[in-house]
């Protein structure tokens, strides 16, 4: 979208889950790939993008890394994990995976015109999102995209 202030900078979120292998095996189903490097019984690198990765850590391994109590998924929100796909249908598929690999639908659609996005928990319950965003939006803003999308309705 930008430039990044950081180049080559890596980004590695770490979430808890309940079930390690389970949780592969869900996210394996919308798609993703681990880095066996950095995967064994308790932890579990998922590769997001070129500099991003999740990494899906055993309730116990991620303990290990703060000294605050963690929080239940299910029932309190501490961040929304989403990430871009190439096209409004594959927002639809990908969510549809999610819920057939027993995730559960956390909105309905939400339709911006120049975004697109869909909803879901995890199977521990984490919140997730799935978007598209019209690539010309990407590059011009939103703002600045609506209103050249307006200029051309009102030249039609």
């Amino acid at each position: 979208m930008t430039t990044p202030a950081h180049a080559g900078r890596m980004l590695f979120l770490n979430i808890p889950v309940a079930d390690l292998e389970r949780s592969k095996a869900f996210f394996a189903q919308l798609g993703f790939s681990f880095n066996p490097k950095f995967t064994d019984e308790t932890a579990a690198c998922m590769l997001v993008g070129e500099h991003a990765f999740v990494m899906l850590l055993s309730r116990e391994k991620f303990a290990e890394f703060t000294k605050l109590p963690m929080a239940d998924p299910t029932t309190h929100t501490l961040a929304l994990y989403c990430f871009s796909v190439s096209s409004r249908d594959e927002v639809d598929a990908v969510s549809a995976a999610a819920l057939a690999a027993g995730g559960s639908e956390a909105d309905g659609a939400e339709d911006y015109g120049f975004m697109y996005s869909r909803s879901f928990f995890d199977l521990d319950g984490h919140g997730w999102q799935v978007m598209w965003m019209d690539p010309a939006a990407v590059e011009q803003g939103p703002e600045a995209f609506a209103a050249s999308v307006q200029d051309t309705d009102a030249t039609a």
